[in-house]
């Protein structure tokens, strides 16, 4: 299938603006340049009934303690009942992104879903390298769990999801919480998941230069966060590379056909539904990486995210 036209002009146009690519700038440049663009194509004015910003303790080590910024979402119409609740892991590459850049993308969620949605603005690299945004994400999940009946949360009906990085991240969570005996999650939303950083793909090799997200910007963002290769090859870093794949949650996963992670993500859904976990593909055959960004742009992105939000909450209701 052909580029979707409306993302063909929009790449094209963006390729007219002279600038540097991402990985030539300095991580807080690279930072203010994904907020400037998420801030022109990304949601606007999406309403939600209640937008509360958190602090998670954390042990950081014997004696002391630090804190993980988090936003909660509810949506408008939710009574005092406890409710179903994504646990949402930012994209960015680990290096760029946080609350704000995803704040739009999270409402669509909340109130598509009917979602609470709790975003988790983990450490980014190369000021914290791995396994800094693991731990905050898992110690996150772990935080909200227990702390569900304060939130409002159901504690048997909360799931983790993601874009890209976040993406992963989430996998890796459901994961650690299979492995370790809980938290107990009940599903997983996988959108553009990177689900490796070592291996070649076709399409790592095809999409390489000029689908909005490119091979050297990935590796700029996996040198940044694991600059220690040999770390690349781990499960914690390459769901990918896990040994097992059972029971773990029904999981939800986006694709973008001209995306350079569409067939890592691709194999590990088909890696989840060998092992017997029940798997929606959304594969976007015309669409590149993460386009669900492009909400001012591609009427397409609102419908592929509220497509993913009602997969959440049908799934969660379910559980």
């Amino acid at each position: 299938m052909s580029l979707d036209p409306l993302v063909k002009a929009f790449l094209n146009q963006a390729a007219m603006i002279p600038r540097p690519k991402m990985w030539q700038l300095p991580p807080g440049a690279a930072r203010a340049s994904f907020a400037g663009m998420m801030g022109l194509v990304g949601p606007q004015n999406v309403a939600v009934g209640r937008v509360e910003n958190l602090s998670i303790p954390v042990t950081a080590g014997p004696g002391s303690q630090r804190q993980i910024a988090a936003r909660a979402y509810a949506p408008v119409a939710i009574s005092s009942e406890p409710h179903a609740a994504l646990i949402f892991f930012h994209g960015g590459g680990f290096v760029v992104g946080g609350l704000d850049t995803h704040d739009g993308i999270c409402r669509i969620l909340c109130a598509e879903g009917n979602l609470r949605v709790i975003a988790v603005d983990y450490r980014l690299a190369p000021e914290h390298p791995y396994p800094a945004a693991l731990d905050d994400a898992v110690a996150a999940t772990g935080w909200i769990a227990a702390n569900a009946a304060q939130l409002g949360i159901d504690p048997g009906c909360i799931a983790v999801g993601g874009d890209s990085a976040g993406g992963m991240l989430a996998a890796i969570v459901a994961q650690m919480a299979r492995d370790k005996g809980g938290p107990a999650l009940a599903f997983q939303l996988l959108m553009f998941p990177n689900t490796q950083m070592v291996g070649e793909t076709s399409s790592l090799n095809e999409y390489a230069v000029g689908y909005f997200l490119e091979r050297h910007t990935i590796k700029w963002f996996n040198s940044q966060y694991a600059p220690n290769e040999a770390d690349r090859a781990s499960p914690l870093v390459s769901p990918l590379r896990a040994k097992d794949f059972a029971k773990l949650p029904p999981a939800y996963v986006m694709l973008g056909g001209y995306d350079p992670l569409h067939d890592e993500g691709l194999a590990y859904a088909q890696k989840l539904r060998a092992a017997g976990v029940s798997v929606t593909i959304a594969d976007h055959a015309d669409m590149v990486h993460c386009f669900i960004y492009l909400q001012t742009v591609l009427p397409q992105a609102h419908t592929a995210l509220e497509d993913a939000a009602h997969a959440v909450s049908a799934a969660l209701e379910a559980a």
